[in-house]
């Protein structure tokens, strides 16, 4: 540590040394002004830049607009003060650009009185009142102020006309609402309340921070933790090329955004095939069939509507074509059913007219697969806009769509606009912070992932081992539970082994747990599988048991329960009576002859 705490040129520089918006190495566009960056494993915002604005160019909420952050100027005040010189040349301006619309014509003393009034009151308003330093210049318009007080109550004499008794009533009336050159109770209470609602909107920027970077939401599903992670690409192209690096894709671009998904703890593998329509009729007939053309209507930014027909690929059709594909195995890789390994299908798509992916998309992420599209455009105007400006896409390199889907498929991550409202109870947007140079984001063309994101990654996977360990633990203590209790005796002799493998499980979701509240996110992977293991092995031993107790029912259990209803005992007796009318013993009668 260096003794000199402000030694900023002494720490680590971010991936930019002049400007944060500056242009990166792996960008293929210039990167639109924000006032907000993130990167790395830090965050800035600059609260003096702007106005700045960007989102959707028609409809859709959280827009990003002057208002979504605190305004320094406009709340508390301006940053620098002005000095004694500028404030007398402001006043000379102002001054002169009030008189000069008197001219060379009489005008009468009222007029002029209330024109250097309102010269004061305008200048007082902007440079006098709460400043931390009073200015001499302010100190001197007050006096002159009072002057002008009195000079307009002489014209509350007989002698002056009704029409400049009436202004310089009012005059007086307006002044005596003022308090432009003095501090009071009043002043240090709007001072207060301005301070305190700064305070506020800063608060709610850092939660909006908390829940769209640092702990951003996930997408439904489970995402499992894997050693290794294989990337399979499927380049589909319209006719047969010859070799993988004649196509009109960066592979070394892709390849370094693919990875940048991965943990350190994590080994990448990439594998290319070229399937060429030409030569696969199943392909081509699902390409086909999953083709689809819509009319979609486009509002520009200058206001000037435009109707389009765009080509898309309808997802779920082309799922469905492409699982039958694997179902008869000729898209399956080398580890379809390894445990260490995860294989990611990557179908890209390389077509000569504009298309894109339920139209609207450049990738898609799929339950278990992901789509890309490419095509000649290199600047498609998109539904966003930035600073007043379309954003353009250039349909040849998706390569940031394609690593922003694969992320999404991977551990869950949705672009940084998306969140969960708890109010609402569903996804709610927030533009705002679709800032920096990752895939994630619409304000730059960056494909690097960067630190938080990897984190969410990792937090992702650690959510999905413990919820399932939870899961599979409680459904094998309800199993327990419902055992009736002739079974406790037998159940007795594997308590202890049970207690056992249940008290390692939950010390270990305490041990990861701890861990990861660290931010110790490596250490926690490697537990991941130990987890599992050990949840399974309780899971395991309880069905066992389980199954040990079930012989207990056949041979202790032989009571027969019979419910009784009191209502039957009239049935009962009333049978019982005409049993003995009609069986009971007659006497013999006697013979008379």
């Amino acid at each position: 540590m260096t003794n000199n705490l402000l030694a900023v040129e002494k720490i680590k520089k971010p991936l930019y040394e002049k400007h944060p918006m500056a242009k990166f190495s792996w960008t293929v566009t210039e990167d639109t002004d924000t006032v907000s960056f993130l990167s790395s494993k830090w965050a800035f915002i600059d609260l003096s830049a702007g106005p700045f604005s960007w989102g959707p160019t028609v409809g859709g909420e959280g827009v990003r607009t002057e208002l979504s952050l605190p305004n320094v100027e406009k709340t508390v005040g301006a940053v620098a003060e002005m000095s004694e010189e500028e404030a007398e040349d402001r006043l000379q301006d102002a001054i002169q650009e009030k008189f000069a619309v008197f001219g060379d014509k009489d005008h009468q003393a009222i007029d002029i009185l209330l024109a250097e009034i309102d010269i004061y009151e305008l200048f007082a308003f902007k440079h006098c009142k709460g400043r931390k330093a009073k200015l001499a210049l302010c100190e001197e318009l007050d006096e002159r102020m009072r002057d002008l007080k009195s000079e307009l109550q002489s014209f509350e004499g007989e002698e002056f006309d009704e029409s400049h008794k009436r202004k310089a009533v009012d005059a007086l009336k307006r002044m005596e609402n003022w308090n432009l050159f003095s501090d009071t109770n009043e002043d240090f209470h709007n001072y207060t309340v301005a301070r305190d609602t700064f305070l506020a909107h800063l608060g709610a920027t850092f939660w909006g921070s908390m829940r769209h970077i640092i702990s951003p939401s996930l997408a439904d599903g489970a995402f499992h933790y894997y050693e290794k992670i294989s990337f399979q690409l499927f380049f589909i192209t319209q006719e047969k090329v010859r070799h993988i690096k004649q196509l009109p894709v960066d592979l070394k671009a892709l390849m370094d955004g693919l990875s940048s998904l991965a943990l350190p703890s994590q080994k990448v593998m990439f594998s290319q095939d070229m399937l060429p329509l030409s030569e696969d009729p199943a392909l081509a007939m699902a390409f086909s069939v999953a083709r689809r053309a819509a009319a979609v209507p486009l509002l520009l930014v200058n206001g000037t509507y435009r109707r389009t027909v765009r080509s898309y690929l309808d997802s779920s059709i082309l799922q469905h074509q492409l699982q039958r594909l694997n179902d008869h195995g000729s898209l399956k890789g080398l580890h379809a059913h390894s445990r260490s390994t995860l294989e990611i299908p990557i179908f890209w798509f390389i077509h000569g007219e504009p298309l894109l992916v339920d139209k609207h998309y450049q990738a898609k992420a799929l339950s278990d697969m992901v789509v890309v599209v490419q095509s000649e455009p290199s600047s498609w105007a998109s539904h966003l806009q930035c600073n007043g400006q379309s954003l353009l896409w250039d349909l040849r390199r998706p390569t940031k769509a394609a690593v922003a889907a694969v992320s999404e498929h991977l551990a869950g991550l949705l672009p940084l606009q998306l969140v969960y409202g708890h109010a609402h109870e569903t996804a709610i947007e927030d533009w705002t912070w679709s800032t920096g140079c990752n895939p994630l984001s619409i304000t730059s063309q960056g494909w690097h992932m960067s630190q938080f994101q990897i984190d969410t990654i990792a937090r992702s996977y650690i959510l999905t081992t413990l919820e399932e360990s939870i899961q599979l633990v409680n459904a094998a203590i309800h199993l327990l539970v419902m055992e009736p209790e002739q079974t406790f005796k037998l159940f007795q002799t594997h308590e202890r082994e049970l207690v056992n493998k249940y008290n390692y499980v939950v010390g270990m979701w305490k041990r990861i747990s701890t861990i990861t509240g660290e931010l110790r996110y490596v250490d926690a992977m490697r537990l991941l599988y130990t987890l599992e293991d050990a949840s399974k092995e309780f899971v395991d031993y309880a069905n066992a048991t389980i199954a040990k107790l079930h012989p207990v029912h056949c041979t202790r259990q032989r009571k027969v329960e019979v419910e009784f209803d009191m209502t039957t005992i009239p049935a009962f007796l009333f049978v019982l009576v005409v049993l003995w009318i009609v069986l009971r013993p007659r006497r013999p009668k006697a013979k008379i002859n």
